[in-house]
């Protein structure tokens, strides 16, 4: 299984979703809530983090989905 994060990004007016460090798309959305649910529900399939970013390309959202590497109270 793919080891790279999940990313939601947008480019060319849409919002994609992909794997990280691939350069093609897994989805093609209209809309970021779209996107981020197709992204939250392969990263939960791949047991990675979940990356949505801001419009300027920032991150604006990390969740783990289902890999937590270590046990941190809080």
């Amino acid at each position: 299984m793919p080891q790279g994060d999940v990313e939601v990004v947008h480019e060319r007016g849409a919002w994609y979703v992909r794997i990280e460090g691939e350069d093609s798309y897994l989805r093609e959305h209209e809309t970021r809530e779209q996107a981020v649910a197709t992204g939250r529900h392969e990263a939960n399939q791949r047991q990675v983090e979940l990356i949505v970013r801001r419009l300027d390309g920032t991150i604006g959202q990390r969740d783990s989905e289902g890999h937590d590497p270590r046990d941190v109270p809080g």
